[in-house]
């Protein structure tokens, strides 16, 4: 078993690409993390931590981080070995990048491989783990006819900033109870690039994102309504359509996460036509 570290993201892309690309929807998140490497770098203050674990010369694990944030781990086939290969993981880690025990803030990968990095992560440093969120990843080919609510989609505009700010920490506060200092820059790169859609019955009702794409999906998320417009299905129907249009862009699949303790946001998507196709965890350290 060895662990190889690549300094160039194309390259690391070109070795991970058709072992991510098994299960893409599951792996979107590593996806569009290797493209925003390699065509925007810019966006990224720290080196990457890139590398892949390989058996024979065939790879079992894709391994991915950028500081400060989470390590990404991908899924792993051989869960015989996963314990080795999560205790040679901390060790690379910890030698090649001189991580301090605070400067791993936690790990984000499907549910038995986020574990047995979290226990193996304790055994090595000391910290402790606890699970931040229990998420879901779902994808769509096709959107199955649900009841129509009211109103349309479009996408936001410029005059619409201030809205979707309040929108944008409303929705932090309630999925992940904080807000992101960043959701200045956040508003204003979707109202750059068309990506943050609108529900609108007379006046904005609800809103969904286009986040990411891969090589053949398109994600959806940051879905909000505010408390005085939920139970009329605009959720659904913002949802819904958005999916439909990117569908009908040229990809072929959405795709999207949701959090297991929410089982409202489950049964909406389920209703829409996504299927799931497996769970992750977030783990944090302390």
């Amino acid at each position: 078993m060895k662990l190889h570290q690549f300094e160039d993201p194309n390259q690391f892309y070109e070795r991970v690409k058709d072992y991510l690309l098994k299960q893409e929807a599951l792996h979107n998140v590593l996806l569009a993390l290797c493209n925003a490497l390699i065509n925007n770098p810019e966006r990224f203050d720290q080196k990457p931590y890139l590398a892949t674990v390989e058996v024979d010369g065939d790879i079992v694990a894709v391994v991915m981080r950028i500081p400060p944030r989470n390590l990404l781990l991908s899924k792993i086939q051989n869960f015989v070995a996963i314990e080795a290969i999560a205790e040679r993981l901390c060790k690379s880690i910890a030698q090649d990048l001189h991580l301090t025990q605070e400067s791993l803030p936690g790990i984000n990968a499907p549910t038995i491989e986020a574990e047995a990095f979290a226990e193996a992560w304790h055994s090595l440093t000391g910290q402790s783990y606890q699970l931040k969120m229990a998420l879901r990843a779902f994808q769509l080919e096709q959107v199955q006819a649900i009841p129509q609510a009211t109103g349309r989609l479009r996408i936001a505009t410029e005059n619409e900033r201030e809205l979707l700010i309040r929108w944008f920490e409303a929705f932090a506060l309630e999925a992940l109870g904080s807000v992101d200092p960043g959701v200045e820059r956040r508003v204003e790169r979707h109202l750059q690039r068309g990506s943050a859609y609108i529900w609108e019955d007379e006046t904005p009702v609800s809103m969904a994102c286009h986040i990411r794409v891969t090589p053949n999906g398109a994600g959806v998320s940051l879905v909000y309504t505010p408390p005085e417009h939920r139970r009329k299905g605009y959720a659904s129907a913002c949802v819904a359509a958005l999916s439909e249009t990117l569908l009908k862009a040229g990809h072929r699949y959405c795709f999207l996460f949701t959090d297991l303790a929410n089982p409202t946001s489950n049964q909406i998507y389920q209703a829409i036509g996504y299927k799931s196709v497996g769970d992750l965890s977030d783990y944090s350290f302390t």
